[in-house]
């Protein structure tokens, strides 16, 4: 991509407050957007090849949506978590398998997307964020869901597509969680725990793809009590 074309891009970035730069083959982070740390307020640039994240991230103060779905990136840097307006982030498809320490920072997030990284956990630096109403972590490599999801605030949780076969009974305590989706995993009827059919705010559990007849959850104790959060929920938005 020429210089021409580049400055053009910042030049309508600084005037929108938008940085959309997608698909074009970049390698990096382009360096010339440190010009507009005090403007912009969404970056895109997904689709791209970019390896790493460079700490100047963490100065776009007023960012509030960040892109990056389809490059190749393998870490984040710490900077990132200095991010206090960022709402929405965007990861799919990149190499991460863990998250920064701090990540719990990003106070303001509200939606998270990291399909198709290599993770091996839910993190734990989720269960801090206040504001968290999606978070999908499908088609990654988690194998089982810890204690500390308990804590998450989360509305949705995606974990299709994963090699799930445990699941702490913890979950059943997320305080908002009304959306679960474990398709396409490894879970055995007996390892799912029923107090999220008896016990839990979820009106939405999907579970097909997994070692078990979905007929086999009508037989679970507290199935009942679930469909009628499911119903309620189903004639709320008819």
């Amino acid at each position: 991509m020429g210089n021409s074309a580049l400055k053009a891009h910042l030049e309508t970035a600084q005037k929108t407050g938008v940085f959309q730069l997608t698909g074009k083959g970049l390698t990096e982070f382009p360096e010339d957007l440190q010009k507009l740390t005090s403007n912009l307020r969404t970056i895109d640039l997904s689709n791209n090849k970019i390896e790493l994240l460079p700490p100047l991230i963490g100065k776009f103060s007023l960012l509030k949506s960040l892109a990056l779905n389809n490059n190749k990136l393998t870490a984040l840097p710490e900077e990132l978590c200095k991010l206090k307006k960022l709402e929405t982030l965007h990861l799919n498809g990149n190499h991460l398998r863990q998250l920064p320490a701090a990540f719990g920072q990003l106070s303001a997030l509200k939606t998270l997307s990291l399909s198709g990284n290599q993770l091996r956990t839910v993190p734990t630096q989720l269960c801090g964020l206040r504001h968290l109403d999606v978070v999908d972590l499908s088609k990654n490599q988690i194998q089982n869901v810890p204690d500390s999801v308990g804590e998450l605030q989360a509305i949705e949780l995606n974990l299709n597509q994963n090699q799930i076969s445990q699941i702490s009974v913890q979950i059943s305590h997320c305080p908002r969680l009304k959306v679960l989706r474990l398709e396409e995993n490894c879970l055995e009827l007996s390892m799912l725990p029923q107090s999220i059919l008896s016990d839990s705010q979820i009106s939405l559990l999907a579970v097909e793809g997994n070692l078990f007849e979905i007929k086999k959850l009508r037989e679970l104790e507290g199935y009942d009590k679930y469909m009628e959060r499911f119903t309620a929920t189903k004639k709320k938005f008819a």
